[in-house]
């Protein structure tokens, strides 16, 4: 039971920290969304729009601590783990 919450906690995270993405691009950017994503790959800020869409991932987290459903913020903590591991690989990659 604990695996399938951990499991929905990070599908969320990583759901909601693609809609950070996209909301943000949609509200902040001036182009659409594919030019934006693209000009922030070529621009060296991609890791930077991904950190900032990850910011939404503290609703779920204090939401399911609220209801204390533990195991479904760990889901969402490790969502978080696995975007700052892929910042990371992209900051580097870049380097």
């Amino acid at each position: 039971m604990s695996k399938s919450n951990i499991a929905i906690g990070f599908l969320i995270g990583i759901s909601t920290t693609i809609g950070g993405v996209f909301l943000f691009t949609i509200f902040f950017s001036d182009y659409s969304f594919e030019v934006s994503l693209r000009d922030s790959i070529h621009n060296d800020y991609f890791g930077k729009l991904i950190a900032i869409g990850a910011i939404l991932n503290f609703l779920p987290f204090f939401v399911f601590m609220r209801k204390k459903q533990i195991y479904h913020a760990r889901g969402i903590l490790l969502a978080c783990l696995v975007v700052a591991i892929a910042i990371a690989v992209v900051k580097i990659r870049n380097f």
